[in-house]
């Protein structure tokens, strides 16, 4: 109950209303400050920061006696105890406007600090909804559905077409394409043949297969995918309060200086007016509104920024990992090439008879082709007959013509030769990071179409901007050597690293830390999110992304724009030095508001005054992040 209480008077409308009532304690103060006579308030019949000292007072001593008695050491002295500890001191000499306004202040700074480090935290439940319930067990000739849970080693199950991956397992009969985005984000789905391995979770998207179970349960990928989202969301610890930090040995002093004060002036009005000015709601506010301001100028840009933390781990960012698919490429296939091998054949002869075959395809090649001869214009056809080999190409019949559409070895499984130079070509496309369809025609092979993901156009300038900026730039992938090199040296990548399963993505970002770097990785898809975890900083693509890499991240780049990159570490820097001299210059003006206490210049109320004048000094330097210009 008093948990419950605690959190409703430290929310944004008790807040407001407390700040209502110190305004209204506020007004006849500063007639009385400025020779004026003090205004009777006959409409209540109390003083009105009494309101605000309930409101903002009660939170602030509960999270002071909580640390008193939970934190360990030295860290049981935080800034909450000498704000505390000021609040009941103006309380005991009377002055209730100075004891209401120190709470006030920090409770607004809690609540400016509290919308700055907020997250979903929505991404785990996701990825474990991936999980596969059930899977089709085959005992004694017998087909039987049973729960996930209940499957074991060795045991041999079917994966029909369109189905998940129940297990981690080895192929024993059967041929198919299975969809490993989930596991490595590859853009296209892999040929699997007997002896391959699949994943748990993966989707299997043509053959009818059957596995025998070699992973299972807690020790399948997508489980450890899970438990490395898990982790690395633990190893996330919220950034420590800067106040709190200093608050070891700021309390003792304040209070020293407050107590000699007191003795030798023998007033006590000075001691309490030092430990009210001495309190660090200035420097409590530097930090989350510097924050806030820097968070709403990145989303101008369409940068979703989602803590404090982030933006000052960004600043300190050197090595900056970028998955492929869908990050510095599209993540969609379209037509690359089309290469005739028959000189009766044109571009467009060819890409109509392959597209008419392609036509009931349900493989993204095939798509593909078909996509890009309705572009073109170019007449797609009615196939006669069609018939699909899972994992390797297809047969059709149209107009009385028999095609061959597929991959080298299902072309060679049907007679057809390929010599030299069609194997040469093949190849070429090949080193260009790109998937060939050949087709052939009464045994003879009549052309090539070659299908690319397609390079972001921003990626080149984006790369070069960065290198610019001293940073390292590295490409971590689950695509094939050939294919991430290709496109690391279309943007001026050198450092690459491909065929990566999820766990080997997190190694690779660990072995890069354990050098004294900053990693920042960039990623989109639900195979990145542990990755994404795992680096100092997350950054997912929010347009295209997958939810679970959304949510698993720091950052979010909303319109997919990865141009913004440049200018988010820019913006993330220029707040650290905000912050930094924000907390300079409310030390400052703490300082010469002692000293004049010290003096006997100011009493607790000009002394609240003063103190709350460096807040807004603070919080208006903040502002003009807003509208800096980084670009």
């Amino acid at each position: 109950m008093l948990k419950k209480i605690n959190v409703f008077l430290a929310g944004v409308p008790a807040t407001i209303v407390a700040g209502l009532f110190l305004l209204l304690d506020l007004v006849p103060h500063l007639v009385e400050e400025f020779g004026g006579t003090a205004l009777q308030l006959n409409l209540l019949p109390f003083d009105p920061a009494w309101v605000t000292i309930i409101i903002s007072g009660i939170p602030m001593l509960y999270l002071a006696v909580w640390r008193v008695i939970h934190n360990p050491g030295i860290s049981k002295i935080s800034s909450s105890l000498l704000i505390t500890i000021a609040m009941f001191a103006a309380i005991a000499i009377g002055d209730l406007f100075a004891a209401g306004e120190v709470a006030w202040i920090m409770a607004i700074g809690a609540i400016l600090e509290e919308k700055t480090t907020e997250r979903a935290r929505k991404g785990l439940k996701k990825l474990i909804s991936l999980a596969p319930t059930q899977g089709r067990r085959i005992k004694n000739g017998k087909e039987e559905l049973i729960p996930a849970q209940q499957i074991c080693q060795e045991d041999i199950l079917r994966v029909l077409p369109g189905e998940t991956i129940p297990v981690d397992g080895v192929i024993v009969s059967g041929e198919t394409s299975v969809d490993q985005s989930i596991m490595t984000g590859e853009s296209l789905p892999v040929e699997k043949t007997v002896e391959d391995e699949v994943y748990c979770g993966t989707i299997n998207r043509f053959g009818a297969i059957d596995i025998r179970a070699t992973k299972v349960g807690e020790d399948s990928s997508l489980q450890k995918l899970i438990h490395m989202v898990q982790e690395a969301e633990d190893k996330k610890a919220p950034m420590a309060r800067i106040a709190d930090k200093t608050a070891s040995w700021l309390v003792p002093v304040a209070l020293l200086i407050a107590i000699a004060a007191g003795l030798i002036s023998k007033d006590i009005v000075r001691a309490v007016t030092v430990l009210v000015v001495f309190c660090p709601c200035a420097l409590v506010l530097a930090t989350p509104t510097a924050i806030m301001a820097a968070i709403g100028q990145a989303t101008k840009h369409g940068v979703i920024i989602k803590s404090g933390e982030a933006l000052e781990k960004m600043g300190r960012v050197d090595t900056i990992a970028f998955d492929k698919t869908g990050t510095l490429t599209y993540g969609r296939l379209e037509v690359s090439d089309v290469i005739s091998f028959d000189e009766r054949l044109d571009e467009n002869a060819l890409l109509s008879m392959v597209a008419s075959a392609e036509a009931k395809s349900e493989h993204p090649l095939g798509k593909a082709i078909v996509a890009c001869a309705k572009e073109r214009k170019v007449p797609v056809l009615e196939s006669d007959t069609f018939k699909m080999t899972a994992g390797k190409g297809i047969y059709a019949e149209i107009s009385g013509k028999k095609l061959l559409c597929g991959n080298e070895k299902f072309l060679e499984e049907n007679g057809v030769v390929l010599d030299d130079e069609i194997g040469a070509v093949v190849e070429k496309l090949r080193t260009q990071g790109k998937a060939s369809v050949l087709a052939a025609e009464s045994g003879k092979c009549i052309g090539v179409l070659a299908m690319s993901d397609v390079l972001r156009p921003e990626a080149k300038g984006m790369v070069v901007r960065l290198h610019r900026m001293n940073t390292n730039i590295v490409l971590l992938t689950g695509d094939n050597k050939k294919t991430a090199d290709y496109f690391a040296g279309q943007v001026g990548i050198k450092q690459v690293r491909a065929q990566l399963l999820l766990e080997e993505k997190v190694s690779s970002i660990t072995a890069i830390q354990e050098e004294g770097k900053a990693v920042c990785m960039i990623g989109d898809g639900v195979n990145d999110a542990s990755a994404l975890k795992t680096a100092n900083v997350g950054v997912a693509m929010g347009g295209l992304g997958s939810d679970i890499a959304v949510d698993a991240a720091d950052i979010v780049l909303m319109s997919d724009d990865i141009s913004k990159l440049p200018y988010l570490k820019r913006l993330s820097n220029a707040t650290v030095r905000t912050i930094k001299f924000s907390i300079g210059l409310s030390m400052c003006i703490n300082l010469l508001a002692v000293i004049l206490s010290v003096k006997g210049v100011l009493n607790p109320t000009t002394g609240a005054l003063v103190h709350n004048a460096g807040s807004c000094f603070v919080v208006l330097i903040a502002a003009l992040l807003y509208d800096r210009k980084f670009e």
